[in-house]
């Protein structure tokens, strides 16, 4: 397993290729934000915790992970090319040119993309699915899904919540990326959550929350066992790690000039 300082090590790499395949988005852009702030959550899931081989890409009894906020793609590119699945080319290509990595994922279990995403709300639908199908098939494989907790305006992550625990369906655990913004301002202006982790208790989950940017707490709520369906509720920061961008709306999506890319990676690299 990777201590303290390998992770972290880890999430400041991805960090870094965020900024350069936000940079050569060019005017296009690209989702800085809520990349920035899933960095830690993805680094332990593929440093330490999932079960995965890119050379069985599509073997049966690999993890699943599914970012429903997939909007979030720099991030899961990134954290790929770290596992494994995509080459220092495929970063240099992303989101510009005729790359098939673009704004948001596309499905190729090739390349360790398992849900092609875009429309919010619809990836804890799929997790639920593939959790049960997992379950039928006496499969050890587990499925991790990460939502915006701007994306849980939606009612079909409810439904969708709803039927996890229903089913049982303990292998699948839920990660919500509570940074607070959303594409139009302020969670709560937007749509006020009330108490979200009652909310969930309410539907039968273990409720557990860490700082979503801290590798041992993250890594030790993963790693809880428990006999009921598990949501992970981690407190982070929108922009996480470059200082224009933290807790700022505006960069919910944007692009980066060359002399904000060159203050971003001196921010990332102190």
């Amino acid at each position: 397993m990777k201590n303290r300082e390998e992770l972290e090590a880890m999430a400041r790499r991805i960090r870094l290729n965020i900024l350069k395949m936000t940079y050569q988005s060019g005017l296009k852009g690209a989702h800085l934000g809520g990349g920035m702030s899933v960095v830690e959550i993805l680094t332990v899931l593929y440093g330490n915790i999932m079960k995965y081989d890119p050379a069985r890409y599509d073997m049966p009894e690999r993890d699943r992970l599914i970012l429903s906020k997939a909007h979030a793609a720099v991030a899961l590119y990134a954290a790929l090319h770290e596992a494994g699945y995509l080459t220092e080319e495929d970063i240099d290509q992303a989101l510009h040119g005729d790359s098939m990595f673009f704004e948001h994922p596309k499905r190729s279990l090739r390349h360790g993309i398992e849900f092609s995403g875009g429309s919010l709300g619809q990836g804890l639908s799929l997790g639920m699915g593939t959790a049960l199908a997992l379950k039928k098939k006496g499969l050890p494989s587990r499925v991790y899904v990460i939502l915006g907790d701007g994306e849980c305006d939606e009612g079909s992550v409810w439904e969708a919540a709803a039927a996890v625990t229903h089913f049982g369906l303990t292998n699948l655990t839920v990660i919500i990326d509570r940074n607070g913004l959303q594409f139009d301002g302020r969670k709560e202006d937007i749509l006020n959550p009330g108490d979200t982790e009652a909310r969930w208790r309410s539907l039968g989950y273990e409720v557990l929350t860490a700082d979503g940017h801290d590798v041992e707490e993250l890594q030790a709520a993963l790693l809880r066992e428990s006999d009921r369906p598990k949501v992970i509720i981690a407190r982070t920061v929108k922009g996480k790690g470059v200082h224009f961008a933290e807790n700022e709306v505006t960069w919910h999506t944007g692009r980066l000039t060359d002399e904000l890319y060159q203050e971003a990676i001196r921010d990332v690299n102190d």
